[in-house]
């Protein structure tokens, strides 16, 4: 079960939800619906693609290590580290689309909402408006800057209440994979010598639906 904002701690793919893309400069977004609490491995997989693993160690309702799921990326990979990878839903250009959240601007809106209040809220919340900010050469080389004095509370339009109306828990939508699936690509992966085509079942696990 995914969060609520409020419940949320703050510690992509090929989708028929399309995925928000962060662009240089001004970026307006209204986050919807729940909060999904993720760490993830990225493990290179067949034609060095980087594949996104979530860790099963970590507790999406608890935003907590709790170890009560087997975590095969360990044992086949001992000294890789997972990372934060929270993700939600928002209205851009009228359109539903998932966010990977960036840490850095998601801790600017924590702290935000402290003032502002839950941005999820469709009567009271407010838009996301930030900017992306290059600071050199290297993809990461990348700031997010939260503008606060825009980000003006706001009930959603009729069209916007609409566009929401179905609107999928985050577990739906990146559904959790099990462990035996989980082994089952990581076995895959380690066996990539072979030239069998991953099986579009086991890869659609990992997937954004």
């Amino acid at each position: 079960m995914a969060l609520s904002f409020n419940k949320s701690k703050g510690s992509a793919q090929k989708s028929s939800i399309s995925s928000f893309q962060y662009k240089d400069g001004d970026n307006k977004m209204r986050i919807v619906g729940d909060i999904l609490a993720r760490y993830v491995y990225w493990i290179k997989g067949e034609n060095d693609k980087n594949i996104p693993l979530e860790c099963l160690s970590f507790d999406r309702n608890t935003e907590s290590f709790n170890n009560l799921e087997k975590d095969w990326v360990r044992d086949f990979y001992p000294d890789l580290k997972c990372g934060w990878s929270y993700a939600t839903q928002c209205i851009d250009n009228g359109e539903i689309k998932v966010v990977n959240l960036k840490k850095k601007l998601w801790e600017q809106i924590i702290t935000a909402a402290e003032d502002l209040g839950d941005p999820t809220d469709p009567e009271t919340g407010w838009d996301i408006c930030f900017k992306r900010i290059k600071t050199g050469p290297l993809p990461y080389n990348v700031e997010y800057q939260l503008q606060a004095l825009k980000c003006k509370p706001r009930a959603l339009s009729e069209a916007e209440m609409t566009v929401i109306a179905d609107l999928k828990s985050m577990d739906d939508v990146m559904s959790r994979p099990t462990p035996d699936a989980q082994k089952e690509l990581l076995d895959k992966i380690h066996n990539a010598n072979s030239e069998d085509a991953m099986d579009e079942s086991i890869e659609d696990e990992f997937k954004v639906s």
